[in-house]
């Protein structure tokens, strides 16, 4: 797949824009954001299922996306999926470091790691789990909770990160409702992990 869209020099980028951090460590942080497209965890209950396929995407070349970038007065950069890992993402990383912008990754882990991180949070998949290198690079763990199991995946997960990590549970949006009051509770119960929440949807914004 890298050397389809030449050695990551093109990404199919599904969308690009400013906006405001919605979940985990980073919430309420400006940030550009890259969502590209291409994942084969397939998750059931993804909100971004568009993003499953490269093939519907337009490339685009990494200069124009630092470009894009560069009309705005971000200076951070969020990469997002999709799965961005399923690419080499060393040459837009070495062109955004260039420009003194920190770079962000929200990955599940799944592929080996490609780019320079200022900031991985790691979002494991029970069905496709994250490598162990990943794993032990991983700033921040945001375990989403869509089912009563997934508690004891995330327990699962947090044996495998470094001491220095920061853990998060966040519920799926989908089912916020029926989880809210569990994960309120569990983290009282286990104070180690803290609740992500997908504030942007609240608010409505990208």
């Amino acid at each position: 797949m890298q050397d389809i869209f030449e050695g990551g020099n093109k990404l199919p980028v599904i969308e690009e824009f400013y906006s405001l951090q919605g979940e985990g460590y980073n919430t309420g942080k400006a940030a550009y954001f890259i969502r590209v497209g291409g994942c084969d965890i397939c998750c059931s209950w993804c909100d971004s299922k568009i993003s499953w396929s490269p093939d519907l995407h337009s490339l685009t070349c990494i200069k124009d996306i630092i470009n894009n970038i560069a009309t705005t007065p971000a200076k951070a950069v969020v990469v997002t999926g999709g799965e961005p890992l399923s690419y080499n993402l060393d040459p837009l990383c070495s062109g955004l470091k260039e420009k003194n912008i920190q770079t962000f990754l929200e990955t599940s882990g799944a592929y080996p790691l490609s780019g320079v991180w200022d900031w991985v949070c790691l979002s494991p998949k029970k069905h496709t789990p994250p490598l162990p290198s990943v794993y032990n690079i991983a700033h921040e763990l945001k375990v989403v909770i869509f089912e009563d199991d997934d508690f004891n995946w995330a327990e699962e997960a947090s044996k495998k990160v470094n001491s220095k990590c920061k853990l998060f549970l966040q519920p799926e949006w989908s089912r916020y409702k029926q989880n809210i009051a569990k994960i309120v509770e569990y983290i009282k119960a286990n104070p180690k992990w803290c609740i992500s929440l997908q504030a942007h949807k609240f608010m409505r914004i990208p």
